[in-house]
């Protein structure tokens, strides 16, 4: 694109120069052959003058010394040149890098457009693929998971932690509520909503949301243009997207249009139908996003009268209905309550899933913080050493902590900070929040001390957290 410039591609001043300069040099080196016959001559005896011979060998000096010099003066010019060649030829590399720099931006741009018409594109064919696939058809139903589902598929919240989803996903359950006049009783999600809800998530989980906002509301015109604005695939359709808003965090528009499926789900298959206690529950995950607790609580409290009189008291569901129901009513203050739904759904938990079950865990710890806020220090002190105990010996079964087959593990092998739990192969929050209670827990007893080792320390091993409180 650009020549490069040729160390003979030189200004006409430096090669007048350097054309003088050597010039100069063979004058010099001229001379110099002079001076040096004269000296010999002087040798030989044949000229005999004492000062012409001094001034001869002294001019030869000189004239050594200045054919050094301008042969040093013409190495430097030569360096000089090549350096400002080499200096030419960077300014043209740059030059030429920016350029194709500016071209592969634009291929880039030109490239994400067209991607991003392509996947446009892709999903509806494959959109118009399952309409036509089902148009001829009787329409097939298969299970839908709408809020446990999402909530597992799309980036994790930390806020889910405290506040978990939960909806029922066994088929059984959509046949045995109470129905109006309109006939939904075997209603059931179909596959062409599957569909959509598969293809939402996707693209919700890489954050296109560009993509997938687009998709719901195009899917929610198709399905109120066939069956009107009162039908439960259209309340399906409202949760989907509500909850791909609620992953964009837009809390607003996403409470909007679960309201709008609870409205049309109630009115359509119920009061007490599986799917109503979901969008209950969703909608209540959404008011305690804003921090609206006492306005998730009664749809909680629906939800789980929903579960209790379709599931039965013991099953695992209405465990964790009473789990969201505890973290309402902790937000609030309510202790009492909160001790009372923890306790109800560890023994569920326990009963139906066994000690080892994570949500029993979970469980364990809210139990814990609410004893704590009750002043039932000895009680809270035994769950954390319960929970301590597990996450030690089951999550973390792999982890060099210098107790397992008596061996002596080096400082090195926890990293920088020593703690067992960071470093261990599964690594778990567990941990930090049963020291964060213990810290708590000394603190409210006075023992200032061993709070704050709990605090501030790193711990090889549970037996140095157990020593830690029984020094207390």
């Amino acid at each position: 694109m650009f020549p490069a410039p040729q160390s003979g591609d030189l200004p006409m001043a430096d090669r007048k120069l350097q054309s003088k300069m050597k010039a100069v040099l063979q004058n010099l080196e001229a001379l110099r052959t002079e001076h040096q016959t004269m000296r010999l001559n002087f040798s030989a005896g044949i000229i005999s003058d004492p000062e012409k011979e001094e001034i001869v060998n002294r001019n030869f000096q000189n004239i050594d010394l200045g054919i050094g010099e301008v042969r040093l003066i013409i190495t430097l010019m030569s360096h000089l040149q090549n350096i400002d060649v080499e200096r030419q030829k960077l300014r043209l590399q740059v030059k030429r890098l920016c350029q194709e720099n500016t071209w592969l931006r634009d291929e880039v741009q030109t490239s994400q457009k067209f991607l991003l018409k392509s996947e446009l594109l892709v999903v509806q064919l494959e959109e118009e693929k399952k309409q036509l696939e089902f148009a001829a058809s009787v329409k097939k139903y298969d299970d839908f998971l709408e809020g446990e589902d999402i909530r597992e598929k799309l980036n994790g919240d930390p806020t889910l932690e405290l506040f978990p989803e939960d909806e029922p996903s066994d088929r059984r359950l959509s046949k045995l509520s109470p129905t109006p006049s309109i006939n939904f009783a075997d209603y059931e999600v179909s596959a062409r909503l599957r569909t959509i809800h598969n293809l939402a998530i996707h693209y919700a989980s890489q954050g296109k949301y560009e993509v997938a906002v687009p998709l719901c509301k195009q899917a929610l015109e198709d399905l109120e243009r066939e069956h009107g604005h009162e039908h439960p695939d259209v309340a399906t359709m409202l949760n989907i997207l509500a909850l791909v808003y609620r992953d964009q965090g837009n809390y607003k528009e996403a409470t909007r249009l679960m309201s709008e499926a609870l409205e049309i789900r109630v009115r359509c298959l119920g009061e007490c139908h599986p799917s109503v206690a979901a969008t209950l529950n969703n909608l209540a995950v959404l008011y305690g996003k804003n921090g609206r607790y006492k306005d998730a609580e009664p749809l909680c409290k629906r939800a789980l009268a929903i579960r209790e009189n379709v599931l039965g008291g013991d099953h695992p569901d209405v465990a964790k209905q009473l789990n969201n129901l505890a973290l309402l009513c902790q937000n609030q203050g309510k202790h009492g309550e909160v001790e009372v739904y923890s306790r109800k759904a560890l023994d569920i938990f326990e009963m139906q899933l066994g000690v080892d079950d994570p949500n029993v865990t979970k469980t364990k710890c809210n139990l814990a913080a609410c004893c704590l806020k009750l002043r039932k220090y000895k009680e809270a002190e035994e769950l954390l050493k319960e929970v301590l105990l597990k996450a030690h010996d089951k999550e973390f079964a792999e982890a060099h902590d210098g107790e397992q087959n008596g061996e002596t593990v080096d400082n090195a092998t926890y990293g920088k900070t020593g703690a067992w739990h960071e470093t261990a192969p599964v690594y778990s929050p567990t941990v930090k929040t049963v020291l964060k209670h213990l810290a708590t827990l000394c603190h409210k007893q006075g023992k200032f001390e061993a709070a704050d080792r709990l605090k501030h320390d790193t711990f090889r091993s549970k037996n140095e957290i157990l020593d830690v409180l029984g020094q207390a």
